[in-house]
């Protein structure tokens, strides 16, 4: 797992018992560096998996503080190289282990909340993209080339919204939510309009592989939809990078709302409801995953009684999402 470098700035009298309250978090190194104005800076270096944890302490104990900020830098590499703890032979039962050996193996819950808040804003490069990449799939969906598809779905944005949604949810940001929420209705909105305006213009033959294979819901659909979710919300968890998996995403998501624009505006509605509800299918899917990852990985607000509400929403959404899921898969089937 990668490092990371807090940073804080405190009034001396103030950092005292700093080294008392971090003794149990296994930090790799920790300075304080004496500044003028009786201020000094703390510098911790430790393993991403333990930062939200020590985040935590820091936080309780020192940034309700006016002038208190932690700031959270990654590490690329150290010299000498941080080693590693070694295993111990016999594993704690779970009655055995600390809240320090129970850490979660992923980023700090700050680190995620900005990562993924970043990549939910709506604006206009945003917009951009989600016309650039419409029109993309709408050319590689009416030339049922597959390459182009691809490619218009390696530049889809599509998962930034979705999983701030599924993220919202889990901690109880109302915030975060509705500006997911927000950012992904204007995205799809955007290239539904922007498909079937191209359907009106192109002959749209509805009988082409990639059209037809998008007018029905499989339930290889709906694994690849669960699949794409949780590989989105592992791969912000884990740090790594999210340009690939946003391809899963868009694979669930873009493909099926382009084509069903694009019949749409061909004159062909019947099939377009089809593609349609193909899309919110893998729509309801893909947030489900991502609560249900976010959820098993121990992700939950600081505060116990923030955690006691976003457990319950968290309980509530996926129970819906499930019930709704079932819902449109029983129509499916029944119709």
């Amino acid at each position: 797992m990668a490092l990371r470098l807090l940073e804080m700035v405190l009034q001396e009298k103030d950092s005292a018992d700093i080294r008392e309250l971090l003794k149990d978090c296994k930090v790799l190194e920790y300075r304080q560096i004496r500044l003028g104005d009786e201020e000094v800076l703390l510098r911790i270096l430790l393993d991403v998996e333990r930062s939200e944890t020590v985040l935590d302490l820091l936080e309780k104990r020192y940034t309700s503080m006016e002038g208190n900020r932690v700031v959270i830098l990654p590490v690329e590499a150290t010299l000498p190289r941080a080693q590693s703890e070694p295993k111990t032979e016999a594993a704690a039962t779970p009655e055995q282990m600390t809240p320090e050996e129970e850490m979660p193996q992923r980023i700090g819950r700050e680190e995620l909340y900005e990562d993924i808040k970043n990549g939910a804003r709506l604006s206009r490069t945003y917009l951009a993209i989600v016309v650039l990449s419409t029109v993309v799939a709408a050319i590689g969906l009416s030339h049922n080339s597959v390459a182009v598809i691809i490619g218009a779905m390696v530049i889809a944005p599509l998962l930034g919204p979705n999983i701030a949604m599924s993220l919202g949810i889990t901690l109880g940001d109302l915030s975060l939510l509705r500006q997911g929420f927000w950012t992904a209705t204007v995205g799809v909105m955007a290239a539904l309009a922007l498909s079937v305006l191209i359907g009106v213009m192109l002959d749209v033959d509805p009988t082409l592989l990639e059209l037809a294979s998008r007018t029905r819901v499989g339930l290889g659909d709906i694994v690849l939809a669960l699949a794409s979710g949780c590989a989105g919300a592992l791969a912000f968890t884990t740090g790594v990078p999210t340009a690939l998996i946003g391809v899963m995403v868009a694979v669930a998501l873009l493909p099926p709302l382009v084509t069903s624009g694009l019949l749409f505006g061909g004159g062909h509605p019947t099939l377009a409801m089809g593609a349609f509800v193909l899309f919110l299918v893998n729509l309801i899917c893909v947030n489900l995953a991502g609560m249900t990852t976010f959820f098993v990985q121990g992700i939950k607000p600081t505060n116990w009684w923030e955690k006691d509400r976003a457990v319950r929403a968290t309980r509530i959404a996926i129970a819906l999402s499930v019930v709704l899921l079932a819902a449109l898969v029983s129509i499916i089937l029944l119709v």
